[in-house]
């Protein structure tokens, strides 16, 4: 048996898909989704996977619960090694992978974790007991008898990160949960998820949002384009970037402003997104405050128009800039 609730081990995922050229001709293509990834998640920890959309964090997910198998490398959770004992990390495991989608729409929020609870083997009158609490938990008493396609998008979400609780399971997987639920909502499930944490549950909580991350996780493992970046506890990660200093610039910034800046010497990275309706341009430099003056004269001859403009500490996204010259806004696609 293995003491760690999960351990990856060197592992890599390729598909081959089929690409067209041609009305009646197509070749094989070969994406590499995960390369020579290892970590391990220690027990009663909120541990994220982070990284923008395409990066591989769903993938992996995937291995640890079984839906797909390495191409190479090994897994176990919860002591079992997902190629050899399927069928014990899934009633280890409870899991929220594919939001909404999961569910059957056709069925109201109450059966929906009643047969959930069923394909676990519960008891009837345990799983009724677990789906009454899991309602009241998630607060969706109020229409638990009403069909799930009636639903609102952040209900279909809440109800879909309860059917990960019904089988009261040690390790905890939840893929972007908070995905298109509203502030209040997305508080809301957070908190539970720490409530759940400190009744000793192991939660893998996947996220592109690193704000929620640095509120949440224990350590936090950064995923891009199929490669671990970096891992630790946030203040580790922001630490690794030792000379790095940060200044955010909001307004409206031309392309050409932006490769200006990249061509000063002190600037090691520059990545324009847009944030709240605004153009963000984030700037990792060898010096703070020093190079304000020559920063504003190169983005103002550029065309700039600066709105706002201030040196910050590094946070998580500012991490994952530093390392890959991009934003979490840029596409990503893993190649």
């Amino acid at each position: 048996m293995v003491d760690k609730p999960v351990i990856v081990d060197k592992v890599s995922k390729t598909y081959t898909v089929r690409k067209r050229k041609g009305i009646f001709r197509s070749e094989k293509d070969f994406v590499q989704a995960l390369k020579n990834v290892s970590l391990e998640v220690e027990e009663g920890e909120i541990f994220g996977l982070l990284g923008p959309n395409g990066a591989g964090k769903t993938t992996l997910i995937k291995i640890l619960t079984t839906l797909i198998l390495p191409s190479s490398g090994s897994v176990w959770v919860n002591g079992y090694e997902v190629s050899k004992h399927e069928n014990e990390v899934r009633a280890s495991v409870g899991c929220m992978l594919m939001g909404e989608r999961g569910l059957y729409w056709k069925l109201t929020g109450r059966e929906n974790l009643e047969y959930f609870g069923a394909l676990y083997h519960l008891a009837p009158p345990l799983r009724k007991k677990k789906t009454t609490e899991i309602l009241d938990w998630i607060k969706l008493e109020d229409i638990a008898d009403r069909t799930v396609e009636t639903y609102s998008s952040g209900q279909k979400m809440k109800l879909a990160f309860g059917k990960s609780l019904i089988n009261d399971a040690p390790l905890l997987v939840l893929d972007e949960p908070t995905n298109t639920l509203d502030l209040p909502s997305a508080s809301e499930l957070r908190a539970i998820v720490r409530q759940l944490n400190d009744q000793g549950k192991t939660v893998i909580y996947t996220t592109h949002i690193m704000a929620e991350a640095e509120m949440l996780c224990d350590r936090v493992a950064i995923i891009d384009r199929g490669e671990l970046l970096a891992l630790g506890t946030v203040d580790e990660l922001k630490t690794s970037l030792g000379w790095a200093k940060i200044i955010h610039v909001e307004g409206a910034i031309p392309a050409r402003a932006v490769q200006a800046v990249r061509k000063m010497r002190k600037v090691r990275q520059a990545s324009r997104a847009n944030k709240n309706g605004a153009t963000e341009l984030t700037v990792v430099s060898e010096e703070g405050s020093e190079i304000l003056p020559e920063l504003i004269r190169v983005l103002i001859q550029n065309g700039a128009n600066i709105q706002k403009l201030s040196p910050e500490e590094p946070n998580l996204e500012d991490v994952f800039m530093a390392k890959t010259g991009r934003s979490l806004a840029d596409d990503t696609q893993v190649r």
